[in-house]
């Protein structure tokens, strides 16, 4: 009976530590202390996802971008909106913006961004359309499966390399995304790891 309850408690931790939290649930959109538009910036504007996520192309990590990265612009461009009082309030103190973060993987899987961009998956294959989201919203389950089933067909994710930022970007006339997957396959040495060892280190 001792045994049986214990078997029960300890069950439960694990669901709690392993089961799904906020940041990997489909739908997720946490509000952020400064109303960011990707919409706007990565869509109307056409800012790349490279110029405030530096170093996804030698990193594992896609980074929060700094105050600095915002004040580039935000010095000379809308000033004086109320909308970035905590921007500036962040530039002048050196605090960052407590920005909260959407997309995560659990602490038990280990995900590098730049064996990902640098092999042509594209953002959109994760993150989802954000170009078009005035609100960002976790779109992608990123499950064990979800994953699984990208790296054993990576062709149907496969883009050239200079258009992984490129949310409009569509296979040229003539080619299938399957056609021209499985030539960058090939081209780009893409091996993606099924083996538990590839994403739980």
């Amino acid at each position: 009976m001792v045994g049986a309850f214990a078997a029960a408690i300890l069950a439960l931790v694990g669901l709690y530590y392993y089961g799904p939290q906020d940041y990997t649930n489909v739908g997720y959109a946490p509000t952020q202390p400064v109303a960011f538009s990707h919409a706007q910036h990565a869509g109307q504007l056409g800012l790349s996802c490279l110029y405030c996520h530096t170093g996804v192309q030698e990193s594992s990590v896609a980074r929060i971008p700094s105050t600095q990265t915002c004040m580039n612009c935000h010095q000379a461009i809308k000033a004086d909106s109320p909308k970035l009082t905590l921007v500036k309030a962040s530039w002048e103190s050196g605090k960052p913006v407590p920005w909260v973060r959407v997309h995560k993987t659990p602490d038990f899987v280990f995900f590098n961004h730049s064996a990902h961009v640098t092999r042509g998956v594209g953002c959109v294959s994760c993150h989802g359309p954000v170009n078009e989201m005035p609100v960002i919203v976790h779109t992608k389950s990123l499950s064990m499966g979800w994953c699984l089933d990208c790296h054993r067909h990576p062709e149907n994710q496969l883009r050239p390399v200079n258009e992984v930022t490129n949310f409009a970007w569509r296979p040229s006339e003539g080619r299938t995304q399957q056609d021209l997957g499985l030539y960058l396959k090939d081209e780009y040495k893409v091996h993606a790891p099924e083996q538990c060892v590839g994403c739980h280190r």
